[in-house]
């Protein structure tokens, strides 16, 4: 839930992307959380144990690395930092859905792997591009950074899934 709070001062300079940064927060509420939600269920967590678990040390250290690009970094480090996760999950859904997997992830790879989960990723890369133009060298090395930062914590997120990481 931490990461859908990141998309608020990613609605930056037109409409448009106030549009669909808004509307972004809400589908990831709407869709990604309820599907969360409906695993914990299959689990017996309750919703009320999930908002009270503290957040293990990785995926905290990624969501505080996002919240800082947007409270102090330029908006074009934040759309980049954003890009690597949209991105990443797409490729990721599309490349297990090829593949042979436990039908418990069926539903986590089929959102990922959707038409439009990929256009999304597409919809971020083609921003990042957009706003790399006027951002002169300067800021496309900031944005690079920013984006392979995020790739990295990224990996490390699921490092720490299959570790099995605690608070």
């Amino acid at each position: 839930m931490n990461y859908t709070r990141v998309f608020a001062p990613a609605c930056g300079p037109s409409l448009e992307l106030m549009r669909r940064f808004g509307g972004l927060a809400q589908e990831t509420l709407a869709v990604e959380t309820e599907l969360h939600l409906a695993f914990a269920a299959e689990w017996e967590i309750a919703p009320e144990e999930l908002e009270t678990e503290a957040i293990a040390p990785t995926p905290r250290a990624y969501t505080d690395f996002l919240l800082r690009r947007a409270a102090l970094g330029d908006y074009s480090e934040l759309i980049a930092a954003l890009l690597a996760c949209a991105w990443g999950y797409s490729w990721l859904g599309l490349t297990l859905a090829a593949e042979e997997h436990a039908e418990r992830y069926a539903r986590w790879i089929d959102m990922c792997a959707s038409p439009e989960f990929a256009e999304l990723a597409d919809w971020l890369r083609d921003v990042t591009d957009e706003i790399a133009v006027g951002a002169g060298e300067a800021g496309r090395a900031r944005m690079r950074e920013a984006f392979f930062q995020s790739s990295r914590y990224e990996l490390a997120f699921w490092e720490a899934a299959w570790r099995l990481e605690r608070p």
